[in-house]
């Protein structure tokens, strides 16, 4: 484990500034070391050889003023290094979350829809992302200003012993090195049971996040105490690791506590020694007696701070980890057509490409881990205000046609363009992504509604619509009449994921969340799937609304799309099983 991960000082801004202050700091404390040990030899000397308070008044002031710094630096640095924490901490945080769902392109966990092998679980990111980096607390506030100290504070103290008395300056020379030897032979050992430790916490907290959101299927197939046994022998795998980890660190602070214990008792013997046989001065002995342990102090120090940093070091490592992790399962292959240049930055405004014509030539993607392409060679024009309903086998890239055009993937092999009403043909990747999301409205199959009122769900997409235009958009959804009936209507929380509402109501709140944001682009996935006869036909007659003078992008197995349901029957494009060599025609 490196002391200071290079990294962190790269990433976040306030690790500079915590470098900085904790230096600075580190000097002063050292001075003042100095200065505290050198009053009270001078002091105590003095009134062993019958100095009154008269003589020796300056230097017990002096003592008490210096006190009293130390204390007040203590606490300042300790002030900072906890704000400069919250920062790291915050900026961190930031970067994960933009890295999972901003830059254009977007993390999702489910198999083969975004993850690499490898990649953290929904509820291993929220363990990391809290608990964990939590943790760099006392990384920032203990540790690190004691690796500083443990870096000057020995150093000093050992010119001034060797000025003083050169044989003690040996003494503590050559003693002085065994405290860090060990502690890296201890840390080497606690390495492993630390990383083990912050794993099954991870797995703990990722576990527990998904059998709580799937506890009413558990529930029903009555599979919910043998999960509970899963998290009781994982949770009881975590205290034991805690436990083993806890124990080491113990026993680690005994044994620097000893080493450093044995190194002071041999200064003192042979300062004792020379003191008797008259060959030391009392004043110099006391100054060498009082500054031996703090030589030790800052080592020992480090190596008991060490274990209760390793926790936020480790979660630190892992975001680190997460972060280069390129994100996106769509790769373009070696070779496989001109790099894409860098879009421009994103204005703020929806795209106008988003109204106009799309085009796929050669489009072909491939995630990880897998023998097939998921598309494969797929050319495909959508003129602007045209509907086309995608049609096909499970498996042939339907939905990751989806995810192509909502730029949370992108094509490894071909392109995909996109023309302005009255421009030119330009690279979708050349678009601001942030800039294309705003022209798309995106109705999923299992629409996602937050524990918000009725009216905040259906306005996400347009957080500034009034009341009229999220009532308008509820009643074109076909959603007036039901949410007026909830207990407080438009105002009415809907529990997390929408518990209070049935399947075909959650989707039609979702239609009305398409409706109020009024995108030129609509996409659709199965908007129909799993729904009842009597809620299928509320949901078509509300996509008939919401695609009216639109594009739109439909996938359906449903043929009651292509028989006429939006008005005027959509172009259908079935698209097949994807082969290495295969074509899709347009």
């Amino acid at each position: 484990m490196k002391p200071l991960d290079p990294r962190l000082v790269r990433t976040a801004a306030a690790v500079r500034t915590h470098l900085a202050v904790s230096v600075v700091s580190g000097v002063l404390v050292t001075g003042l070391i100095l200065v505290q040990a050198w009053l009270l030899a001078h002091a105590i000397a003095g009134a062993a050889d019958g100095a009154g308070t008269d003589t020796l008044g300056w230097a017990i002031t002096a003592v008490a003023v210096v006190a009293v710094l130390r204390a007040l630096l203590s606490y300042a640095a300790e002030a900072s290094a906890l704000h400069s924490a919250a920062r790291t901490k915050s900026q961190l945080r930031r970067r994960l979350v933009a890295h999972v769902t901003g830059s254009g392109r977007v993390w999702t966990a489910e198999p083969g829809a975004g993850g690499e092998p490898g990649s953290p679980k929904a509820g291993e990111l929220v363990t990391l992302a809290t608990r964990g980096l939590d943790a760099l607390d006392d990384y920032f506030a203990r540790y690190l200003p004691q690796l500083v100290l443990a870096a000057i504070v020995p150093l000093a103290v050992l010119t001034v012993v060797f000025w003083a008395d050169w044989i003690s300056g040996i003494v503590i020379l050559v003693t002085l090195p065994l405290i860090p030897v060990f502690m890296a032979l201890i840390g080497m050992h606690t390495q492993a049971r630390t990383d083990r430790q912050w794993r099954l916490l991870s797995r703990l907290g990722g576990h527990f996040l998904d059998v709580v959101e799937g506890l009413p299927t558990l529930a029903v197939f009555r599979r919910a105490k043998a999960q509970a046994a899963i998290i009781r022998r994982v949770g009881e795998e975590h205290r034991r690791a805690t436990m083993g980890t806890l124990r080491v660190a113990f026993l680690s602070a005994f044994a620097l506590e000893l080493l450093a214990t044995l190194a002071v008792a041999l200064v003192a013997v042979e300062i004792g020694l020379r003191l008797l046989g008259g060959h030391m001065d009392y004043q110099t002995a006391l100054l060498v007696l009082i500054l031996a342990p703090e030589a030790y102090l800052p080592l020992r120090e480090v190596g008991a701070r060490f274990h209760a940093s390793m926790e936020g070091v480790a979660a630190a490592e892992q975001v680190f980890t997460e972060l280069d992790r390129t994100r996106g399962t769509a790769r373009r292959a070696p070779g496989a057509g001109v790099e894409p240049r860098r879009a421009p930055p994103p204005t703020g405004a929806a795209s106008p490409a988003t109204a106009g014509d799309i085009r796929f030539e050669g489009v072909g993607v491939r995630y990880p881990g897998r023998d097939l392409p998921a598309l494969s060679g797929l050319d495909l024009d959508v003129r602007a205000g045209e509907h086309v309903l995608l049609t096909g086998p499970s498996g042939a890239g339907k939905s990751t046609l989806l995810s192509l055009l909502l730029r949370l993937n992108e094509p490894g092999q071909g392109r995909i363009s996109v023309r302005p009403p009255g421009g030119e043909w330009t690279p979708l990747e050349e678009v601001p992504a942030e800039d294309w999301r705003r022209g798309i409205a995106w109705v999923p199959q299992h629409p996602y509604l937050f524990d918000v009122s009725v009216a905040d769900n259906i306005r996400l997409g347009a957080p500034d619509a009034s009341m009229e235009r999220v009532r308008e958009a509820a009643r074109r959804a076909e959603a007036d009449a039901f949410v007026s009936g909830l207990p407080q209507g438009y105002d009415t929380r809907l529990g997390e994921r929408g518990a209070r509402l049935s399947a075909g109501q959650r989707q039609r709140i979702a239609l009305a969340r398409a409706l109020c944001r009024d995108a030129p682009l609509v996409l659709l996935d199965e908007p129909t799937a799993h729904l009842d006869p009597e809620n299928a036909a509320a949901v078509r007659t509300a996509v008939a609304r919401l695609l009216e003078g639109r594009t739109a992008v439909i996938v359906a197995h449903d043929a009651g799309w292509a028989a006429g349901a939006l008005g005027a029957a959509p172009r259908v494009v079935s698209l097949p099983l994807p082969s290495p060599e295969r074509s899709v025609p347009r």
